[in-house]
């Protein structure tokens, strides 16, 4: 299941420099993630300082 950023998102980058994948987007006032190309590794989660990247339900 891909990950999903949550409202939470304090568009620091932190996740998008980090991704292996490079899926992570700065969109309308926080960051997005591309889920068709999401490998679901949790590195974006793994880095956010408020805990934003979640896997979709």
């Amino acid at each position: 299941m891909a990950y999903k950023i949550g409202d939470e998102c304090i568009a620091c980058g932190a996740c998008a420099e980090e991704c292996p994948v490079k899926c992570i987007s700065e969109g309308d006032g926080k960051y997005e993630i591309n889920a068709d190309e999401c490998i679901e590794c949790g590195t974006c989660a793994g880095v956010c300082p408020v805990e934003a990247p979640k896997p979709e339900e």
